[in-house]
């Protein structure tokens, strides 16, 4: 270690006070450990989902790293909630503040104990960028580490997973499948722990943060349950020590440049509309000025690359088999498209670590050639007009749909969109809109997938638009815009759009708008007062406290 690293966890004055001394020897430190840095490895671990259930070992590997490199590590842990689980119920209320609370409390931690170095662990699609915004608020060197995807189910001979059986429910519902059937979908679509398989959010947020070098080169594909994974973990408690050694925090990795290479490795791989919520959040944590305007930008100009689920073929699985995230940053960065000087958490720049990378495997399926993409331009699409002035988000991969005009078919509540689906009462044309589930709204932005994959399932997925001021999971696919801001909490357009208003929807043109005058938009704001915003409990200080979607639903006060 350089002489002239300064371990912050060691008390004033350069000496450890007696009474710190005297706790942390009833944990076991001795005289010599008093002389070294202190690692806080933040662990989510929680039987509560598949995806974080394994977390423990991997945790106990960057403890083994960690003190093998030099340093003292302490394990604790903080809270997941299961996105999957909570899918269609009042529970996916909590699932974005869950987000925040889960960057608070490593936080708190982190601040509380005064460690030197930070190893975080997320599995689950809001522990991750909880997580990052922790680690960009505790201002310590710190790697994050992905629990990584889970195996895809298999049935008759083809892989599934878990939207599998939600769009199973659509198909049940349509009278295509029986309740046996459904029940055969159910028992194979989750095989064992790690995270949702295809380019959901986990997935998605797992590539963006290898982008955007906090986590080890390769780490974001390997699977939850592979020796890859166990040695990635351990690697990881080594890498925070060389990081505390060479001076590097994470606002030297975290720029603005990082961040576009994230957005450029998920437009290439097609990746969630979360995406975008979470990494603007990040971003504001570190003091990065990243706006939805600059997805805007990088989406004209990344091609689609990925043939992964929901809309595509394979999983993340399949990816890893081929090379990995790692072999589709190469060729990216091969392409030009890549900062190359970014710094990562190996100490070295990306286009050194991509120097060792694999290239993709030689007639792999997954990622197609720049010759001929999935789409010419990237997937998530910024979306904005007289029904969303701050923007809104849709992801079109795999929808052959460019521009959808049909009347409005409102709802306050997601339960009485779902139960018109189910009773046949929404037509082909129809724009189906649910609002009052923003983030203020909501509370906590609940994701729509449960519906979007109803009418998917039915048969409807690209012939009834879905639009809402809530989210989409990274498993949604079909026509569907979300993060529709100002949301209808706060009196934005959405508020005052009635039964029957013409919509357009045009991922071309990138407009959202509906056929209301200016004159008649102003007489539906007369009278309007909003409703009450919850109050109780954790829901209640989010609601009272969360931004707009359009800067990442944050919850501090930061330059808001």
């Amino acid at each position: 270690m350089k002489k002239d690293l300064r371990i912050k966890s060691h008390a004033f004055d350069g000496t450890m006070r007696a009474p710190n001394r005297a706790m942390l020897r009833a944990v076991g430190l001795t005289d010599e450990d008093f002389t070294k840095p202190m690692i806080g490895i933040a662990d989510t671990e929680s039987e509560v989902t598949p995806c974080n259930v394994h977390l423990g070992s991997l945790a106990k590997r960057a403890k083994d790293g960690a003190r093998e490199a030099g340093s003292v590590p302490f394990l604790f842990h903080t809270i997941t909630v299961s996105d999957g689980i909570s899918m269609g119920t009042q529970g996916m209320r909590y699932s974005l503040p869950s987000r925040d609370i889960i960057a608070d409390s490593i936080e708190a931690v982190v601040g509380a104990e005064n460690f030197d170095g930070l190893v975080a662990f997320g599995g689950c699609d809001k522990n991750m960028p909880g997580c990052m915004i922790a680690i960009a608020n505790a201002e310590i060197p710190s790697v994050f580490v992905y629990g990584g995807t889970i195996a895809p189910g298999s049935l008759d001979g083809k892989d599934i997973d878990l939207v599998s059986v939600f769009e199973g429910v659509g198909k049940h519902n349509n009278g295509d499948i029986d309740d046996a059937e459904l029940n055969r979908i159910e028992c194979a679509a989750c095989p064992g722990a790690g995270a949702c398989g295809g380019m959901y959010t986990a997935n998605t947020m797992a590539s963006a943060i290898e982008a955007l070098g906090m986590s080890l080169p390769g780490s974001s594909s390997h699977p939850a349950e592979s020796n890859e994974k166990a040695v990635d973990s351990e690697e990881a408690g080594r890498a925070v020590y060389k990081l505390l050694e060479e001076g590097i925090y994470p606002k030297d990795i975290m720029t603005k440049e990082a961040f576009e290479n994230a957005i450029i490795v998920v437009m290439a791989l097609g990746g969630s509309t979360n995406a975008i919520l979470h990494l603007l959040a990040i971003a504001h944590a570190i003091e990065v000025d990243l706006t939805i305007d600059d997805f805007a930008r990088i989406q004209k100009e990344v091609p689609h690359l990925a043939d992964l689920k929901p809309s595509g073929k394979f999983v993340m699985q399949d990816l890893f088999r081929v090379g990995g995230v790692q072999a589709v940053m190469k060729t990216l960065h091969e392409e030009g498209y890549l900062h190359g000087d970014c710094l990562t958490v190996t100490g070295k720049t990306l286009a050194e670590n991509l120097k060792d990378a694999p290239a993709l495997a030689d007639g792999q399926e997954v990622i197609t050639s720049f010759d001929n993409p999935k789409r010419k331009d990237g997937p998530l699409i910024i979306l904005k007009g007289n029904l969303s002035p701050e923007g809104s988000v849709a992801k079109v991969s795999g929808v052959k749909v460019d521009r959808h005009t049909g009347p409005a078919r409102v709802y306050d509540t997601e339960e009485e969109a779902t139960a018109a689906v189910m009773k046949n009462e929404i037509n082909e044309g129809d724009v189906l809109v649910i609002r009052h589930v923003g983030p203020k709204g909501g509370p906590g932005m609940p994701e729509m997938l449960s519906i979007s994959s109803i009418l998917v399932g039915k048969g409807l997925g690209e012939k009834v638009a879905l639009l809402t001021d809530g989210r989409f999971s990274g498993g949604t696919h079909g026509l569907v815009v979300g993060h529709i801001a100002p949301e209808a909490q706060v009196g934005g357009p959405i508020a005052f759009l009635q039964e029957g208003d013409i919509v357009t929807i045009d991922s071309k043109e990138k407009e959202l708008s509906f056929d209301v005058s200016e004159e008649e938009l102003e007489k539906r704001k007369k009278n309007w007062v909003a409703p009450p915003l919850y109050k109780k409990g954790v829901l209640g200080k989010y609601a009272h406290n969360v931004s707009s979607a359009s800067k990442g639903a944050v919850t501090d006060y930061l330059n808001r």
